[in-house]
Formats: C-alpha cells, sequence, structure tokens
C-alpha cells in the first residue's frame, strides 16, 4: 500500500468537511424569516368610498330582520323550519344603488347613496301566496320598506316560482322516507337494503312541464361519499305543489328503464316477480371508487409560492389596490363574486363586472338526467361560496376573507375564508425579446397578476371563479369547473346519451353556459361598439404590375343597433370588438377595450323550446344593450321553477335600440360541452375545464402601460447581468433565500347545511 494514501484521504475527509459544514452555515444564515410587511386590511368602520358597493354587515343584517318583524304585520317563521304554508324570510342581501347616484358620490363630489338592503319574503300564510321583494332603509336603522316587485318584474311572482327552501328539501326528503318508501318496504328492503339511512337523493329541474307545476325527479342513490356516482336505478316524482304538506303525492316511479304509477304498483310488480332487478353491489361508506382520498401517500413537498417581502397589494375593507389597479369586490348571494369601480392608472375602465348564471343542461334516457336544466343562480351561487383551503384553493400566503350572508335564516352567518386575493406569477413572461442581430440584449417582464378567486360548490358542481388583473392593463374573467359529475343509471341505450364510467355508472352529456354582465365606462360612460377585422383584397404589385397579391386589409364597421350587436353561437362575430371611448390616444385611434372571449359552447336549447326565453341569454356569445337601470340582471332567480312563463327574458332587452355614444353593457356567455368519461372518475379536474374571457386595452394607451412596470428586466452584452442595480433577478438568490410566515394551517368548513 502506498503510504502517502492515508494522508491523501484524511486531507479529502477534512476537505469533505468543511465543504458540508459551509454549506450547513450557509444553509442556517439562509434559513432567516422573510421581511415582513403587515397586511394592510381596514377595519369595517372605515369611510372609504367603495364602501358604497359594500355587502351588508352582520349589525345591519340584523336590523334588516327587526324591522321586517316589526313592520310587516304579519308573522315571520324562520324559513329554516317553515312550511309551505308560512311567512319567512327568503334572504337578504345589499341593494346596489343607482349608477348616476354612485358615480356623482365617486366622481362629482355627491352626496353618498342612502345605504339599503333588499329582502325577499314568502309570503305562504295569506289568500294569494306570493313573493315580495322590498326596499328596506336607510342603513344602519331602517324607518321605511317600499315593495318593488311589480316595478322590477311587471307583475306579482306567483307561490310557485320560488326557490325551494332548505327546509322543503327536508320536508320531501322525510315525505319520501315515510310516505313514499312506506308503500314498499319489500322492494326496498330486497333489492338495496334499505335501513333508512343508506339512499341520498339529488333533485331535479325544472319542477314539471307548464306553469304552475312544482313537481320533482328526486333519484335515489347510495349514501355514500361521492354518492353522485352512485345511481341505483330507482327515480321518484313528487308532486309538491299542495301547501299543505299531508296532500304531497307520488306521481311516477322509474326503476330499471320501467315507469310505474306509484311505490305501491312498484311492489305489487315486484312481488309478483313481474320486474327486471338490477342489484347494486353495496358500496363501502367511503364510496370506494368514488372517494377522493388519495390512492399514494405523501411524498416530496409539492411547490409553493411566496412573497419574500411581503404581499405587493393592499386589502381595505371591499377594496384592493394592486400596483396601478383599483377595485371594489362584493358577493351576492345569488350570483356570487361580482367588482365594481374597476380603475386602472386611477382612470375607471369598468363600473362593475359580474357573475349572472351558470346553467346546465343534461341528456339522458333517465327521467331525472333528461329533465334536469340547472339554473345555478336560483340554489345561490354565492351563498354556497365554500371555504377555501388554504395552500390548495389558493396559494398558501393568499389573503382570505370572510363573507356574511343572510339566508334561509333570520341570523346572518359568516363563511369562512369564502375569498382569496393573491399575487400569482403566472411562470411565464409578459412580454420578452432576445436580440442577437445589431445588437445584444435581453428585455423582459414578469407575468405576476393579482386575482381574486371564490369557489361556489353547488351539490356535485365545484365552480373555480377568477377575475385577473394583468400589468399591461388587462383583465381575465375565467371559470374553471370541477367536482362530481352527475350521473344516471346505465339501462337500455344509455350510451347514446354519455359514457359508462362504472359497472351500474352513466356519466350523463351536458352543457356548461356561464353568463357575465360587463358595464364598461371605456373613457367615460358614453360608448360605441366598434368591430374590426381583416379581409383579403387582390391587389396588382405597384412594381410589377402583371402580377397579383392577396393582401389582408383591416375592416371597420360601428354596430349601431342593440340587434347587430348581438351574435349568437353558430354566428360569426368580428374578431377584434371593442367598446370605443370619445377620445383618442396620441396616434388618433379611438381608446378603447377589446372583449376577447375563450368559450367552446355547445349548442344551445332550441328556440322552439317552451322554456327557452327563460335561459334565452344563453343564445348570444355576445350581446351589447343599453344599460338600464330596469335590466340589472340577465335572469332571474324565478326562472328555474318557472321557466315557461318567465320572471326575467334576456331576449326582450334587444330592442334594436340605438347604441352609439350611449352608457353600453356587454354581457358575455362563454361555457363548454362535457361528455363524461372515465377520467373523471373520481372527479372532474380543471385541466381543459376552463373558458372565460378578457377585456383588453385596443389603443386605450399610447404604447403598453406595462413598461412602466418595476417588474421589468433589461440588459445588454456590455453590462454586469449579476449585478442586482443592473438586473433585479440577480437579487433573487439574496432577497429570496428566507423562509416564508406561513401561518398554521386551519379550516373552518364543513359547516354547511345538508338539503335532505
Amino acid at each position: 500500500m502506498n503510504p502517502r494514501l492515508p494522508y491523501v484521504l484524511l486531507v479529502g475527509a477534512a476537505v469533505i468537511i468543511f465543504i458540508l459544514s459551509c454549506m450547513l452555515l450557509s444553509r442556517g444564515r439562509q434559513s432567516a424569516s422573510c421581511e415582513s410587511q403587515p397586511r394592510n386590511v381596514e377595519k369595517t368602520g372605515s369611510r372609504s368610498q367603495s364602501l358604497v358597493f359594500a355587502d351588508l354587515t352582520p349589525e345591519e343584517m340584523v336590523q334588516v330582520v327587526r324591522y321586517l318583524q316589526e313592520n310587516l304585520g304579519v308573522p315571520l317563521v324562520d324559513a329554516s323550519r317553515a312550511l309551505p304554508s308560512d311567512n319567512c324570510i327568503s334572504y337578504i342581501d345589499m341593494q346596489v344603488p343607482a349608477k348616476a347616484e354612485v358615480l356623482r358620490f365617486l366622481d362629482g363630489g355627491g352626496a353618498r347613496p342612502t345605504r339599503e338592503a333588499l329582502a325577499v319574503l314568502y309570503f305562504g300564510n295569506q289568500p294569494d301566496p306570493n313573493v315580495t321583494e322590498y326596499v328596506v332603509g336607510p342603513l344602519p336603522t331602517p324607518t321605511y320598506h317600499r315593495d318593488v316587485t311589480v316595478q322590477k318584474y311587471g307583475r306579482r311572482v306567483p307561490y310557485h316560482c320560488r326557490p325551494m327552501l332548505d327546509s322543503e328539501y327536508e320536508q320531501v326528503g322525510m315525505f319520501l322516507k315515510t310516505v313514499a318508501f312506506a308503500a314498499a318496504p319489500t322492494f326496498l328492503k330486497e333489492v338495496f337494503e334499505y335501513d333508512g339511512t343508506n339512499v341520498a337523493f339529488q333533485t331535479a329541474a325544472p319542477r314539471g312541464f307548464q306553469s304552475g307545476d312544482r313537481r320533482s325527479w328526486f333519484i335515489v342513490f347510495q349514501n355514500v361519499s361521492g354518492f353522485f356516482l352512485h345511481p341505483v336505478g330507482l327515480e321518484v316524482l313528487v308532486d309538491h305543489s299542495s301547501l299543505d304538506i299531508s296532500q304531497w303525492a307520488v306521481s311516477r316511479v322509474f326503476y330499471n328503464g320501467q315507469y310505474y304509477r306509484d311505490m305501491a304498483q312498484l311492489e305489487s310488480a315486484y312481488v309478483q316477480g313481474r320486474i327486471s332487478v338490477e342489484k347494486v353491489k353495496k358500496a363501502p361508506r367511503d364510496g370506494d371508487f368514488s372517494s377522493m382520498k388519495p390512492r399514494a401517500p405523501p411524498a416530496t413537498m409539492f411547490p409553493v409560492q411566496y412573497e419574500p417581502q411581503g404581499p405587493r397589494y393592499s386589502v381595505r375593507n371591499n377594496h384592493v389596490v394592486f400596483q396601478a389597479w383599483s377595485f371594489a369586490f362584493g358577493m351576492s348571494v345569488n350570483t356570487g363574486m361580482r367588482l365594481f369601480d374597476i380603475r386602472y392608472q386611477g382612470e375607471r375602465i369598468a363600473y362593475e363586472i359580474s357573475v349572472q348564471e351558470a346553467l346546465s343542461v343534461y341528456g339522458s334516457n333517465c327521467p331525472g338526467g333528461m329533465s334536469t336544466r340547472y339554473m345555478d343562480g336560483s340554489f345561490g351561487i354565492g351563498r354556497f361560496s365554500s371555504p377555501l383551503v388554504r395552500g390548495v384553493d389558493c396559494p398558501y400566503s393568499a389573503t382570505y376573507m370572510d363573507v356574511h350572508y343572510l339566508a334561509q335564516s333570520q341570523v346572518s352567518r359568516i363563511g369562512k375564508n369564502a375569498l382569496c386575493i393573491f399575487e400569482q406569477n403566472l411562470g411565464s413572461p409578459l412580454r420578452r425579446h432576445y436580440s442577437n442581430l445589431q445588437s445584444f440584449y435581453y428585455g423582459g417582464l414578469v407575468n405576476s397578476a393579482l386575482i381574486v378567486r371564490s369557489i361556489a360548490t353547488l351539490d356535485n358542481y365545484d365552480y373555480v371563479w377568477d377575475f385577473i388583473f394583468y400589468q399591461n392593463g388587462a383583465i381575465e374573467a375565467k371559470v374553471q369547473a370541477t367536482g362530481y359529475m352527475s350521473s344516471s343509471f346505465l339501462h337500455g341505450d344509455g350510451l347514446r346519451y354519455g359514457n359508462r364510467v362504472w359497472e351500474h355508472t352513466l356519466g350523463t352529456i351536458h352543457t356548461h353556459s356561464i353568463n357575465y354582465k360587463v358595464d364598461l365606462d371605456v373613457g367615460g360612460v358614453k360608448n360605441s361598439l366598434v368591430a374590426h377585422d381583416m379581409a383579403f383584397e387582390m391587389a396588382r404589385a405597384p412594381w410589377s404590375p402583371e402580377q397579383q397579391i392577396e393582401r389582408p386589409r383591416l375592416t371597420k364597421k360601428v354596430l349601431d343597433t342593440e340587434d347587430q350587436a348581438a351574435f349568437q353561437h353558430q354566428s360569426k362575430m368580428p374578431r377584434y370588438i371593442y367598446f370605443a371611448a370619445n377620445s383618442k390616444n396620441k396616434w388618433g385611434h379611438q381608446r378603447g377595450y377589446r372583449i376577447q372571449i375563450v368559450s367552446f359552447a355547445g349548442e344551445h336549447v332550441p328556440e322552439t323550446s317552451s322554456m327557452e326565453r327563460a335561459i334565452s341569454w344563453a343564445r348570444y356569445k355576445l350581446a351589447v344593450t343599453r344599460r338600464k337601470e330596469e335590466e340589472p340582471t340577465s335572469t332571474s332567480i324565478y326562472n328555474q321553477n318557472d321557466p315557461w312563463t318567465p320572471t326575467v327574458a334576456f331576449a326582450d332587452f334587444i330592442n334594436n335600440e340605438t347604441i352609439t355614444n350611449e352608457d353600453l353593457v356587454a354581457w358575455v356567455t362563454t361555457g363548454f360541452l362535457h361528455i363524461p368519461h372515465s377520467e373523471d372518475i373520481p372527479n372532474t379536474v380543471t385541466v381543459g375545464n376552463s373558458v372565460g374571457f378578457l377585456l383588453r386595452p385596443y389603443n386605450y394607451y399610447d404604447l403598453d402601460p406595462s413598461i412602466y412596470s418595476h417588474d421589468g428586466v433589461f440588459f445588454t452584452s456590455e453590462q454586469d447581468f449579476t449585478a442586482c442595480e443592473i438586473n433585479s433577478v440577480a437579487c433573487l438568490p439574496k432577497k429570496a433565500s428566507c423562509l416564508p410566515n406561513f401561518p398554521l394551517f386551519t379550516y373552518d368548513g364543513f359547516q354547511n347545511i345538508s338539503r335532505l
């Protein structure tokens, strides 16, 4: 053995120990906590201007309930235990003031608009049962109420139009279990091993075929985790139109492809052996294939994003400021998230951007599936905004906001962490260029955007609602669909209506249509709608007249009327369509904001359908109308249960009025067709199920405003690009070498109320 080898090994070991020690010491130095800037969240008592759009506070809701109890002259039962024959408060929400009043306050130094609430009441305990809407004010101490029902809808709202209360779902569930099922004990016991607790119900809607109907199909599933994927083949049509629960009855029963008059007839057919039975294997409580429990243990931690110097946005009450952006936010009980007074560089771009409706139209060879046209606003998109899970639903370090609402109760409730706000590096440059011709340089801008998010869980589906603010003045509205598919029992020609996803489970074909209201104020309230597109023209080459060139040229058209600005899904729409201001940029072009739609919408319900007018907003991928206070929404919560005589028919908004130099509103419909497939088991992923639209500046500025962003990077071949003063990215190893100040994980969910 070489006598010098031990010394070489010792020296090598010493070097390795020294290197490891340095690495550990260095890691220790990098473990310091990041610089912390306190989140700027003001207390509720602040008198910022954005409070004109603020949701009702719990204290205000208490005052409104007390006022209604003392001044309507009728007894009010708490909706959580109300019978159909009772009077109760359905919900209370903020009454958005008239736009003219708000603008006088925000821009003209006028008085603050009177703060009011909208209270929707069910009057079942009177000779003429109806739904009545009251505006109650002024807040915080009400002294008046006025009935606005006829003013809003042109008529009284019939009682049968009312959305179902949770208490009515519970009453139907009790009827099914104690009355309907009692007529078929042998069938239920031997086919389903029914014990009174092992089934779950899902309702179909609308509830019949004509105005006045209140007959609902209830689809029976195994009561396990992810029950939406466990149909058992039984569906029951319940007539619950009577205000006397004792008069409710079963109108029809469906089992495994056959229809029966009632449960007693089904029982008789079974006992006599005249029925084809398809026994479904009993699923374990966790649902087995429908369980979302991970099939693999945790491994290496997923990447996280954090803010090494604290958040670069501020939240004060309902007001958000992010770089050049500012806006107010709120949450409607029915329609969910909405934004107001959206400004960039101090100029108002939009007065309101809000969700209006989410529609799903299903196909199936089972009665519940084939009759389902869910209008989610009637169930309550905002009301069912679920608590967000830190680090999964939103980045761990996001700002989480609670919302307060009063619905189906006389007591307000809190939706914990129902909304999140965060800045996110989207992982790609907003713009960049690498020059290796003539001169050598690199210029780029990090695409870091602010996102406001809520997620609504409406029975089986979860909708992820995003509003995204980019540094170039663009706004994106996006919705992603996830959750569970709604399924039918597979029988007969079921594969005409979807794909088989489990032994007895048919993933039923359906469409998603999402409608938004976009009240743009581009360079002021008065705008026009302009279309730009491209056409090829034949031209002779000036330098060689015998040759022809097909050259693209710009086409321009002002869309003068509402009829010209209503684009149905299968019609051709100009590729550039924008709201034009009465002012011009430095280069002489009308300043504008373009509406760019990202959608894969399926076929709309034929206009010959008896219920199509109730969802006539879904005819159009884009419709632009004159803004009117009497046309605040594209639909109504009452359309779900009486689509045959709709309370609001959007098609009536479009009546060929002039839209040149007017206050305009764009109604944007985006959506997609979903044919469920085996990869939707256990539930649907958001990948590929995302649609929306963008609002992009179009000659609004003299150049891209993001050039003034502090996130820009530029260096040349002659500069030291490793120096922080030249290239801010070079500072990252130092500035980002810290541990984020993550709060402890908490969750206040699992407070949802079961309907049945």
